[in-house]
């Protein structure tokens, strides 16, 4: 595996790469049974979905905090399939959110990254209290140099400012730091910013169709290791 020389900070995204956004399929699952699976991945689509709309709609002035864009694309899936969302089952969802599965290999990867001498951070849409909820959940306090979010830019992922929130925050250019995702989209504009990329294809699947590859790509988060020895 070719490696990535001189990189001296590894950023991650948070939502589907440190933490398992389709956990949240199996409390679903309990609340509407036969659903559950649906849920997750329609609710997922459409935050993704509205992190871009209320970005390059009137050069942002319809920002919502993410926590707020989470809500409303729960409310729509739920519509969407027809099922309904009482006030109790939206509570106990939207808590779930907060505390998402940490995916297994997160801590042992950090550890050794920062065993390695690397920064490390998380660079997200997340809002800075829902970060510091999931970190805290997951356990990885104290394995952060940076936990990064776009809040207060007001511009989500992919706008290539909220990329730049990266280098700000480590005060290093973008060919030294390296950032890791799952999701694909994401993988993408962060080679495009010029940051040194790692997708996590964790479900075996195509990539975007855009003429432009990750720089590395591998199944789990223990590949960036692996990059740096």
């Amino acid at each position: 595996m070719e490696k990535m020389p001189g990189v001296r900070a590894v950023l991650f995204d948070a939502y589907g790469t440190l933490f398992d956004v389709y956990s949240v399929g199996v409390l679903a699952e309990k609340l509407f049974p036969g659903h559950g699976q649906a849920l997750s991945v329609l609710w997922r689509d459409k935050q993704i979905e509205y992190t871009r709309l209320v970005t390059t709609s009137n050069d942002g002035a319809h920002y919502q905090p993410f926590w707020d864009l989470t809500r409303a694309g729960l409310r729509y899936a739920c519509k969407r399939l027809g099922l309904t969302l009482t006030p109790a089952f939206e509570a106990q969802l939207m808590d779930q959110y907060r505390h998402l599965t940490a995916f297994p290999e997160n801590i042992a990867v950090l550890q050794d990254l920062k065993a390695r001498g690397l920064a490390t951070g998380i660079l997200s849409n997340g809002d800075p209290a829902m970060l510091q909820a999931a970190v805290q959940s997951a356990g990885l306090v104290g394995l952060l140099d940076y936990v990064i979010s776009v809040d207060s830019l007001r511009k989500y992922k992919t706008h290539p400012a909220a990329y730049a929130l990266g280098e700000q925050a480590t005060s290093l250019p973008a060919a030294q730091i390296g950032f890791v995702s799952c999701n694909s989209w994401d993988a993408l504009a962060a080679t495009w910013y010029g940051f040194r990329t790692l997708w996590v294809n964790r479900y075996a699947l195509p990539f975007e169709e855009l003429g432009t590859q990750p720089s590395h790509t591998g199944s789990s988060l223990r590949d960036v290791t692996l990059l740096l020895s």
